[in-house]
């Protein structure tokens, strides 16, 4: 555990805010839509807290822009504005970087949505996340493919943590079970010789571990237009899909390419009310990453409440949260493995969009809650 050097608290007066720093990619080369839907999430969950205590909550964002160290200064930044905790963020390296500095600072950071399993170099008592780790979503990811009969499976990825990570789990995931993965190197092969590859290797399913729009769109484009691939399945296990603009890009092309996203197969009363409101808010569907920040609001008002804005009690806190989230019941606990608190059963789905209708989503497998 690090020592914090934590800085003081910024005098509030009488009837100010409870601030909560917020960290969100809402300029490129960030996943924008991601940050937005983000964003509206955590807006929503404002909206709806009550306050702490009679005190209204109020949000101070800054845009990472997928820059960890962008993200590194914003957190020292919102310490020294007195920020009562820090929330959010999409992209796993750069909430790797925020994380980091919210340990070393003795800042509450609830992670909204970055999955990468080490978090944090080492256990903290001042970090938690709600989307599940990694290892643990693309598990789920190569059991579909085990299931639909993928045993030879390839991987487009660019030289990333994040993308060698998910490598790593697919790889021995499917090796433990017969099955073969094979490394194509995004860094140095275009799309045509991307194909060239899967025609050679005659693997059954290709793997976008990439960024969106690009490299991930010009694959996805590549790959369709080849007749010799036209029974090779594309997949995604990263989400690429789940935001309005890869079928903006992709069209019809971008139907049938499963990923993975943390909704239930069917929501509750609080998840349908929500789900109603964010609509409004965006003005399309909300994405996965949406509830996700409208529960992160929930859980650090319950925390907030029981630490009385005091940053070491409110950290204390998380492993007794117990509260209704829009896709279940919200409770932290120490996972093997992972350095932070961890809401160890958000739902896990595999979805694609339908060839039928690339607006709409099929769920091809479902994990709930738990």
């Amino acid at each position: 555990m690090t020592t914090p050097a934590t800085p003081p608290l910024a005098p509030r007066t009488e009837g100010a805010a409870v601030r909560i720093g917020v960290l969100a990619p809402l300029t490129r080369p960030g996943w924008t839509e991601a940050g937005h839907h983000l964003l509206a999430g955590l807006e929503q969950g404002v909206r709806e807290a009550g306050g702490i205590d009679g005190t209204p909550l109020e949000l101070v964002v800054r845009d990472t822009a997928a820059d960890p160290r962008r993200a590194e200064a914003a957190v020292d930044e919102l310490a020294a504005l007195g920020v009562a905790a820090l929330a959010g963020e999409y992209h796993s390296v750069v909430a790797r970087a925020a994380a980091a500095r919210a340990d070393a600072l003795g800042l509450p950071f609830l992670c909204s949505s970055a999955v990468l399993d080490a978090l944090t170099e080492q256990p903290t008592p001042w970090v938690a996340r709600l989307c599940p780790p990694q290892s643990r979503g693309w598990r789920i990811y190569a059991d579909f493919l085990l299931a639909a009969g993928h045993r030879d499976i390839a991987v487009a990825a660019q030289p990333s943590v994040y993308w060698a990570a998910g490598t790593r789990i697919l790889k021995d995931h499917l090796a433990a079970r017969g099955g073969t993965v094979h490394e194509l190197d995004l860094s140095a092969l275009t799309p045509a010789a991307v194909c060239d590859r899967l025609a050679e290797l005659r693997t059954t399913a290709l793997l976008l571990l990439a960024g969106h729009p690009d490299p991930a769109a010009a694959v996805v484009r590549a790959v369709r237009g080849d007749r010799r691939l036209a029974r090779v399945l594309v997949g995604a296990p990263a989400g690429q899909p789940e935001f309005s603009d890869w079928p903006a890009r992709l069209g019809a092309d971008g139907a049938a390419i499963p990923f993975l996203r943390y909704l239930p197969e069917r929501l509750g009363a609080l998840g349908t009310r929500v789900e109603a409101a964010l609509r409004a808010r965006l003005g399309q569907a909300p994405s996965f990453v949406a509830f996700e920040g409208y529960d992160t609001i929930a859980v650090l008002a319950a925390v907030l409440r029981a630490g009385g804005g005091e940053r070491a009690r409110t950290a204390a806190a998380w492993p007794e949260v117990d509260v209704e989230g829009t896709r279940g019941r919200i409770r932290f606990t120490r996972t093997p493995g992972i350095g932070v608190w961890q809401w160890a059963g958000p739902p896990v789905q595999v979805v694609d969009r339908d060839p039928a209708a690339v607006d709409s989503f099929r769920v091809l497998r479902a994990v709930p809650a738990g």
